[in-house]
């Protein structure tokens, strides 16, 4: 069975119809509010809306240097983030879901962590997952986000 797969660049996005590409957010009241924590609990998507899939963005800069400082890499990594999301047409409130990975996770990262998520999102937070990683590809990268991505 083959695939085909259409690659697309977008030189100039076009802006998304905020209508049309509502995202529903769901935060049972009988569990655990996770908003303070820069997340929902769960987020629908509407059904006319078509995916996209960012890859994985680290914290480096667009010569690819990355800084030995956790927090410079996160805010570089949602910089990156943003970029990507603008390339396709969309803005943070389309995403509906993140995965981050975090090289030794502690408390003090997640603070650095929903500073930068409520910063990029306002309210309109996302599903997330936080995974611990001991290491990422590259060696002094120690955050990374991926996303899901709404479009028209």
């Amino acid at each position: 069975m083959s695939r085909e797969i259409k690659h697309l660049l977008i030189p100039t996005a076009t802006t998304a119809n905020e209508n049309d590409l509502k995202l529903t957010i769901v935060n049972p009241q009988n569990l655990y509010d996770p908003s303070p924590n820069g997340y929902s609990t769960a987020v629908i998507t509407p059904s006319e809306a078509r995916v996209a899939y960012i890859s994985g963005q680290g914290g480096q800069d667009s010569t690819g240097a990355l800084s030995p400082d956790f927090a410079v890499q996160v805010q570089q990594a949602y910089a990156n983030l943003r970029t990507a999301l603008d390339a396709l047409g969309a803005r943070p409130a389309h995403v509906a879901k993140l995965t981050v990975f975090v090289v030794d996770h502690d408390m003090s990262k997640l603070e650095v962590l929903t500073k930068n998520i409520k910063k990029m999102f306002g309210e309109a937070l996302p599903a997330q997952t936080l995974i611990p990683v001991p290491k990422l590809a590259i060696d002094p990268m120690l955050f990374e986000v991926e996303a899901v991505v709404i479009l028209e």
